[in-house]
């Protein structure tokens, strides 16, 4: 199916998301997932050890920097749903400011990321990658406290993986994730929103709120 940026974000407001079944099948098919992967916002689990990571690991983070870098990192796997379709179309809701990226730096060089699209207050999680230990477990942690900071109320992950789990991530019924959806939708936030984030800060926020 030909998909327009547009029908793109109905397709999100109404809880379906589109995939491929690999990087080169040129077609895209909509997924409405019985149970839907959420981060519960007030939930995020900070171990010790992460902790000693964030506040120690030099990284710098920083938001829509290089969007197509990081959906290329997301991509960069031998299993990927994300096609050629689905690059040029998260790249124009990035342009329209409908789709964001989360930047891991080490030294300059991107070592992990995340990036999602943003539908009122609710944030779409889309894919994330990393290249040194724990970036993307920073990656997250960061996200997490930016969507806090700045009004979200809906951290959506589609699917629950164990990873995702082991930070806090749950399942929730499809009716349950309508519901939130719809609230989240009416709502508004603003992703580009300037707010402080330190290493220490991150953690004291997102430790204290869950």
């Amino acid at each position: 199916m030909s998909l327009t940026p547009d029908l793109l974000l109905h397709g999100y407001s109404i809880g379906i998301f589109p995939m491929a079944e690999h990087r080169d099948d040129p077609d895209l098919f909509w997924v409405d997932p019985k149970l839907r992967g959420i981060f519960p916002l007030d939930g995020f689990h900070v171990s010790r050890s992460l902790a000693r990571r964030i506040r120690n690991c030099g990284f710098s983070v920083t938001i829509d920097q290089d969007f197509a870098a990081v959906v290329d990192g997301c991509a960069d796997r031998a299993d990927t749903w994300i096609n050629t379709e689905l690059r040029r179309l998260y790249a124009q809701l990035h342009r329209e400011g409908n789709a964001h990226s989360l930047e891991v730096r080490e030294n300059g060089t991107l070592v992990g990321g995340v990036f999602g699209v943003v539908l009122g207050a609710a944030f779409f999680g889309e894919s994330m990658f990393s290249r040194r230990t724990d970036a993307s477990k920073i990656a997250l942690a960061y996200l997490v406290d930016r969507l806090h900071q700045t009004g979200f109320q809906l951290f959506d992950t589609q699917f629950l993986t164990a990873h995702l789990s082991s930070l806090g991530a749950v399942e929730i019924p499809r009716h349950e994730y309508r519901e939130q959806l719809d609230r989240a939708t009416s709502a508004s936030a603003d992703f580009t929103a300037t707010i402080r984030q330190t290493p220490q800060g991150v953690i004291q926020r997102i430790t204290q709120t869950s």
